[in-house]
């Protein structure tokens, strides 16, 4: 079969003949009609996912990890969980039964390879709770899961939407309110100066998300102006007055003296 082979990590994959798939008992062979290329499979292909090691342990090998493809019996499938080194870069892949769900009927398989992004998009209302007019970031706006991000942030009523990325082509076709490229070299300042952000959808990670996270950060958490000392607001309580009782036998008594009969007889 013909498929994107990749024969070193962070290499480019060829497109070349490999040999088909061949399933095990508990997986089924899935005829390849679409896959997204996103920035999962990217970062994977390079080494640089946690994930890469799963994958690149056999090479050569043919990337991405999902798609939309057509069981034997003509059932049209979303498909993932792939047995590498059979991606779905390929004209077939292999997947273990069951790691599918049917695709409706009259959806384009090429509309359906990006559907998960939309729905990754949406959580910017079931997740993070988005209200109409409020601002939205989406960071790597210019790749698919981010031009949807944006369209979805308008739908959702979104008052103003900041997209990042790197190509400023790109950036300018978006329906953004303002456009940041990443690779400026002051971008903590124009995360700053993009003003407040209520949801923040990211596509990127990395550098950019550090230098976010950065310019998100107050540079103090200290008061400005101490709190003054009002002492004329502070009212003191009058102390009760205390009586103290001492103990029967501890108590004086004033004693009155009688007077004494003189020698004279007179009292």
């Amino acid at each position: 079969m013909k498929a994107a082979v990749l024969h070193e990590v962070g290499g480019v994959p060829r497109y070349e003949e490999f040999p088909d798939p061949v399933p095990a008992e508990g997986e089924v062979v899935i005829e390849v009609l679409a896959a997204a290329v996103e920035n999962v499979d990217k970062a994977v292909a390079a080494g640089k996912h946690y994930a890469s090691g799963k994958y690149l342990g056999e090479l050569p090998m043919i990337p991405v990890f999902d798609g939309i493809g057509r069981l034997p019996d003509g059932t049209v499938v979303g498909f993932g969980n792939v047995r590498s080194p059979y991606g779905a870069l390929a004209e077939k892949t292999v997947v273990p039964e069951g790691a599918y769900a049917p695709i409706p009927d009259g959806i384009d398989p090429a509309v359906a390879t990006v559907m998960a992004s939309a729905i990754t998009a949406l959580t910017m209302k079931t997740a993070a709770g988005l209200q109409p007019g409020e601002t939205v970031l989406v960071q790597g706006a210019t790749g698919v899961a981010g031009r949807l991000a944006v369209q979805v942030a308008r739908l959702l009523g979104a008052g103003r939407i900041v997209a990042t990325g790197r190509d400023d082509t790109q950036l300018a076709e978006l329906d953004a309110d303002a456009v940041i490229n990443t690779a400026d070299d002051e971008l903590q300042q124009a995360y700053a100066d993009a003003g407040g952000y209520d949801v923040v959808l990211d596509f990127l990670w990395g550098r950019p998300t550090e230098v976010l996270l950065r310019a998100l950060t107050p540079d103090t958490f200290a008061f400005t102006t101490p709190t003054p000392h009002r002492p004329d607001r502070r009212r003191r309580r009058p102390r009760p007055r205390r009586t103290r009782i001492s103990p029967p036998h501890l108590r004086r008594r004033a004693v009155r003296r009688r007077p004494q009969p003189d020698a004279g007889g007179n009292g």
